[in-house]
């Protein structure tokens, strides 16, 4: 897979190269003079979100409080050249409408510097030409959608994680190299996160793309997808891709144990937490699941003395007692927070709106301790791709494993 992510051997390296990006990027006239966008003073930068504390995505809403903590966590720690961030996180029940309407008002009534983090692909897609309108940087999202990795033409919105065509294309010469007669059936979420999925697999196969033998689709309010875990049986798939949030993976993968259907299964991975769907589907049930990991799977013991994931394991403790290592979101809130936080700290005391933009398209060899290792990321204003490597990771029934 082409990555412009480069693979180094010494940590001492990768800390360096970050921190000489940090120095690159931060321009003189910006560290000499203070500019303020909205939202922005000498004492505070104002971040609005708006998530699912509610509704059938809610287990994501963990995403939320994780960040909450860690901006927390580094208030207490002085901020950012002394200003504290307001992170200013609203439910939208993952309804686009609502989360349209939160949007407006953090914007217009609240007067934030940018909105970070927000999740869904549709609720993204709802939101963002009122934010390119505005000019508001739409960042760091808990979306995938190849359109949010497309400068030209939306200039202020940039995802995060790999592209969900990346992704699902990734499976596609996965199963191409290891299981080349598989009968594919899918399971995706009927709106543009799973149809983007189901156009990438298709795509990855290429003219093998008539090993998908059926595609089952459903609605993110549906009470379950048993019938159409019952359907893709029933089409003689052996494969399954499962391209679901959280709820209705744990729904899926149940389904199909209780019938005795045992597909090679490959799982979103957005939706490769243990806690939020492997523990909710059963561990047992879920042994041999194969996703994409890019990110450090916390449980493992071979990370319990990262020195780079020490500060998460303690952030932990005193910041999100409450949360469950398991949950992978909490990480995956701490990572979107370190990621935020390298971006304003790039900016200096230029904090308009135009810099923040720039400075989140301009991380030059940055590395997020989350990340697996080797793992640097690299945006440019013509590339807003922020992580592109992925290792193909089986799930055990205790931890994921790479491959």
């Amino acid at each position: 897979m082409t990555t412009k992510s480069t693979l180094r051997g010494r940590r001492q390296v990768l800390a360096g190269a970050a921190a000489a990006a940090v120095a690159a990027a931060v321009p003189p006239a910006a560290r000499a003079q203070k500019k303020y966008g909205p939202g922005v003073s000498d004492t505070e930068i104002k971040v609005g979100q708006t998530i699912a504390y509610s509704g059938p995505a809610s287990a994501y809403g963990q995403i939320g409080r994780a960040e909450a903590a860690y901006f927390k966590a580094l208030n207490d720690r002085g901020g950012i050249n002394g200003r504290k961030i307001n992170f200013i996180s609203i439910d939208d029940g993952y309804s686009p409408p609502r989360a349209v309407e939160n949007t407006r008002k953090l914007v217009e009534q609240d007067e934030v510097a940018l909105m970070f983090g927000m999740l869904g692909t549709p609720l993204n897609i709802a939101i963002r030409p009122y934010l390119n309108a505005k000019k508001v940087p739409q960042i760091f999202l808990a979306a995938a959608h190849d359109s949010f990795a497309q400068p030209d033409k939306f200039p202020w919105s940039m995802g995060w994680q790999p592209t969900l065509r990346s992704e699902s294309a990734f499976y596609a010469r996965h199963i191409l190299a290891n299981h080349p007669n598989a009968k594919i059936g899918v399971l995706y979420q009927d709106d543009d996160f799973g149809k983007e999925m189901l156009a990438g697999l298709k795509a990855g196969l290429g003219d093998k793309a008539a090993m998908v033998v059926a595609a089952e689709s459903y609605q993110a309010t549906d009470p379950t997808v048993d019938s159409q875990i019952i359907a893709l049986k029933g089409s003689g798939a052996d494969a399954l891709m499962i391209f679901a949030y959280a709820k209705q993976a744990a729904q899926a993968i149940r389904k199909f144990n209780e019938i005795g259907w045992k597909p090679d299964t490959y799982l979103h991975l957005g939706s490769a937490s243990v806690g939020a769907t492997l523990i909710p589907a059963g561990l047992q049930n879920s042994t041999g699941i194969k996703t994409a990991l890019f990110i450090k799977d916390v449980t493992d013991p071979q990370w319990a003395n990262d020195a780079e994931l020490k500060p998460f394991f303690e952030w932990m403790k005193k910041y999100l007692p409450d949360g469950k290592l398991e949950d992978s979101l909490n990480l995956a809130g701490w990572a979107y927070g370190h990621t935020l936080e390298q971006v304003l700290r790039q900016c200096g005391d230029d904090l308009t709106r135009e810099n923040i933009m720039r400075q989140a398209a301009n991380l030059k060899g940055y590395r997020n301790p989350a990340l697996l290792p080797g793992t640097l990321i690299d945006t440019s204003p013509t590339d807003y791709r922020v992580i592109e490597t992925m290792k193909i990771g089986r799930f055990n029934g205790k931890i994921w494993e790479q491959l």
